[in-house]
C-alpha cells in the first residue's frame, strides 16, 4: 500500500524575497483512504497542493515529499530497496504523474479543438511511458529523449499510436464513465471547452479515474458547485477510494462536501502547518465553532 509523506515541509514563492507559505507541513495520506485538508484562505493548503505536484511557482526550503511504494503498487514492477521510497522533490512533475500522483484543478483549463477522449487516451499513454522510463535503467541516447520532453501532443500523432490503441482506450473510457455515472457525450466534447463549473470538476474526477493514481490531490475541488453537482463529483471521490483503492487528499473549506465525502481523518491547516488533526467528527466542530476554534485549542496547549 503506497502512501504519500510530507515531513517538516517549507516552501516559499519562487522569486526574489518571496513570501515564506508553508512552515513546516507533516502530513501522510495512505492509498485507500480519504484525507480532509481544511483551513481559512491564506493557510497554505493550495500551496500544499502544488508542491506536492512539483509547481514551479513554488520553491522548497527545507524537508521532504516521500513516495512509498509497496509490492502491486506499480502493475508489473518488481521493487526493489531503491525504488520502494521516491523523494519527489528530486523529480519532475511528469515523473511524480507516473509514480501515481495526481493533482486535480480548482480552475481547469479549456483547450478548444482536442476532445476529451484524445486528450485522455495521451495522457495514460504519456504515464505508462513515463513510468517504464523510470523504473528500467536506459542509456544515454534515452536519458537525453527524456530531457528533451514529450515530442508529442494530443492533435498529433498516429491515430493508434501509443501503448493504448484506440479500441482499448474507448472501452477503459466507457468502464470508468459507467463508474462514475457520466453521460458518454461528455468525452466527445473539447477539452473543458462550454463545460459548467461542475463539469470542470467532474472532468477532473474522471482524468484521476482513467490513470487510477496511487494519491490523488483534489484541490477545492467543491467550490462553486450546486448540490446536484456537488453530489456527482461526491460520489466519483467516492469511487475513486472504494473502488480503485486510491489515497485522496481532499482540500476544502467547508464541510459541506464532507457530508458526501467521508472522511478518515481530518486535518486542519493554520499559518503553513498542520494545527490539528482527528476523525471526522473534527469537521462538524469547525462547522460549529470556525478555525479561530482550532486556534485557541493550539494556544491553550502551548
Amino acid at each position: 500500500m503506497a502512501t504519500l509523506e510530507l515531513s517538516n515541509l517549507h516552501a516559499r514563492v519562487a522569486e526574489e524575497d518571496g513570501e515564506q507559505i508553508l512552515e513546516g507541513v507533516d502530513l501522510e495520506v495512505p492509498q485507500g483512504e480519504i484525507h480532509a485538508l481544511m483551513g481559512p484562505n491564506g493557510s497554505g493548503k493550495s500551496t500544499t497542493a502544488k508542491v506536492i505536484a512539483g509547481h514551479p511557482a513554488y520553491e522548497v526550503t527545507d524537508g521532504e515529499v516521500l513516495l512509498h511504494l509497496d509490492d502491486g503498487d506499480i502493475e508489473g514492477v518488481e521493487l526493489d530497496e531503491d525504488t520502494r521510497t521516491w523523494n519527489l522533490l528530486d523529480l519532475e512533475p511528469n515523473e511524480r504523474a507516473a509514480l501515481g500522483i495526481f493533482l486535480g484543478f480548482q480552475y481547469p483549463a479549456e483547450i478548444e479543438g482536442v476532445t476529451m477522449t484524445n486528450f485522455l487516451r495521451t495522457a495514460l499513454n504519456a504515464k505508462l511511458d513515463e513510468q517504464a522510463e523510470l523504473f528500467e535503467e536506459g542509456d544515454e541516447d534515452e536519458a537525453d529523449e527524456e530531457d528533451a520532453g514529450y515530442d508529442t501532443s494530443p492533435m498529433e500523432g498516429a491515430a493508434d499510436e501509443g501503448e493504448i490503441g484506440v479500441a482499448e482506450f474507448q472501452s477503459i473510457l466507457q468502464e470508468k464513465m459507467d463508474q462514475l455515472d457520466m453521460d458518454e457525450r461528455f468525452a466527445r466534447r473539447y477539452l473543458n471547452a462550454g463545460f459548467s463549473g461542475g463539469e470542470k470538476k467532474q472532468n477532473e474526477v474522471l482524468q484521476a479515474a482513467i490513470l487510477e493514481p496511487l494519491i490523488a490531490v483534489l484541490d477545492e475541488i467543491d467550490s462553486g458547485l450546486d448540490i446536484d453537482r456537488l453530489q456527482d463529483v461526491s460520489e466519483g471521490i467516492n469511487a475513486l477510494r472504494d473502488e480503485q483503492g486510491t489515497g485522496v487528499l481532499q482540500i476544502t473549506h467547508y464541510q459541506r462536501i464532507l457530508d458526501y465525502v467521508e472522511p478518515d481523518r481530518v486535518h486542519v491547516m493554520l499559518d503553513g502547518e498542520i494545527a490539528m488533526s482527528g476523525g471526522a467528527e473534527l469537521a462538524e466542530k469547525l462547522e460549529d465553532h470556525g478555525y479561530d476554534w482550532v486556534r485557541d485549542q493550539v494556544q491553550s496547549a502551548a
